[in-house]
């Protein structure tokens, strides 16, 4: 790793922070809460998306430098800040509610509801920018852009049209396991990839090399 370049340490330190994500949501999904198990990969699954997304960025821009891909990286960091807001809020609401032996209230719930949807369209958003970016990119193409721009509308359409109710809630289909499927798919190629994108840093660093 250290003989690697600068863009391929990223792409490395991507790599890992997407395939930690990847344990980090299950995990709060099954894991019965609260707990310091649940409570730790909440505060960290956030951080994980952010970085995981930084990484895919600096693969996409190594094909061709692109707009989207980093506002999809700032839309994700974004996003990861507020899931984090989101699970500790709620995770110390109950906590509190369970020690003190009272009632969630209403307006209580309803701080991490917004949450909830506010991470979900920022994920969505950021999903549908890093789904265009890599439509042309030549370790990805449309066949992986298109169920990545599918899953974000379908995020953002679900959230805005039940709001402040979670799509599951409200009889629709829960589309986060899909999003994370897609970032996990993503993630295992770029880890494909990272010949491909030593060989596309040397061109890219000095044209005159020969790979």
């Amino acid at each position: 790793m250290l003989n690697d370049t600068y863009k391929i340490r990223w792409i490395k330190v991507g790599i890992a922070g997407g395939l930690f994500a990847s344990v980090l949501y299950p995990a709060l999904l099954l894991l019965p809460g609260p707990s310091i198990a649940v409570t730790t990969s909440a505060a960290f699954l956030g951080l994980s998306i952010g970085v995981g997304s930084l990484g895919l960025r600096k693969l996409i821009d190594l094909h061709d430098e692109s707009v989207s891909a980093s506002l999809g990286a700032i839309a994700n960091y974004t996003a990861g800040a507020l899931f984090t807001a989101m699970a500790l809020v709620q995770l110390a609401v109950k906590q509190i509610g369970a020690e003190a032996a009272i009632t969630l209230q209403p307006d209580l719930e309803g701080v991490w509801l917004g949450l909830d949807v506010a991470w979900d369209l920022y994920i969505g958003v950021g999903t549908i920018l890093f789904a265009w970016a890599v439509k042309s990119h030549p370790r990805f193409g449309w066949w992986f852009a298109g169920p990545g721009l599918a899953v974000g509308v379908g995020l953002l359409v679900m959230n805005l049209a039940v709001f402040p109710t979670p799509p599951s809630a409200a009889g629709l289909i829960d589309l986060g396991p899909l999003v994370g499927l897609w970032y996990l798919a993503a993630t295992l190629q770029a880890w494909r990839s990272l010949d491909w994108a030593r060989e596309r840093s040397t061109m890219t660093e000095d044209p005159t090399a020969t790979v």
